[in-house]
């Protein structure tokens, strides 16, 4: 999935249409398009190798891939995030079945464009703010994000929603 490129320049995430516009780094500092996205349902989520959440979370991420992930193109794609509690450490120790990328800012003036733009398109009724790490944004196969849910939903608990999508 990772395609390598230079120069980078993301679009204003006020116009921006669909995640596939973007270009984030993955774990190695890669740039990665995520045009490469195309035609897969995703969930972005802000991730924590310290938190609560964490274990079963990942869990149940790698339960989701390796069920649905060849056969109904799910992908997961995960931002670690130190910007609450600084839950986030340099190395993991679990093995994982989904996406890593770079850790990022999800709130605040530097927050990542990819994730101004989320939270523009899934905004809450007490704003446009992501409250703790394993906050989901289910994504559609043309990119759009059409779903957001908080940290207590557990991944397992989106099949059904995922479903809509596929």
């Amino acid at each position: 999935m990772n395609k390598s490129v230079t120069n980078v320049i993301n679009p204003d995430y006020n116009k921006a249409r669909s995640i596939h516009e973007f270009t984030v780094k993955n774990a190695k500092g890669e740039n990665v398009k995520l045009e490469a996205y195309k035609g897969h349902v995703c969930i972005i989520v802000n991730v924590s190798s310290k938190c609560g959440f964490t274990a079963h979370h990942y869990a149940q991420f790698n339960e989701l891939v390796a069920k649905y992930g060849e056969n109904k193109g799910l992908t997961i794609l995960a931002f670690p995030c130190w910007q609450f509690s600084g839950e986030e450490k340099e190395t993991l120790d679990y093995a994982l079945y989904f996406d890593m990328y770079d850790k990022v800012d999800v709130n605040g003036e530097g927050a990542s464009p990819l994730w101004k733009f989320l939270k523009l398109k899934q905004g809450t009724p007490k704003g446009n703010f992501i409250k703790w790490n394993f906050t989901k944004f289910i994504i559609n196969k043309d990119g759009v994000p059409v779903e957001r849910h908080e940290c207590k939903v557990e991944p397992l608990n989106l099949v059904r929603n995922l479903e809509r999508y596929w």
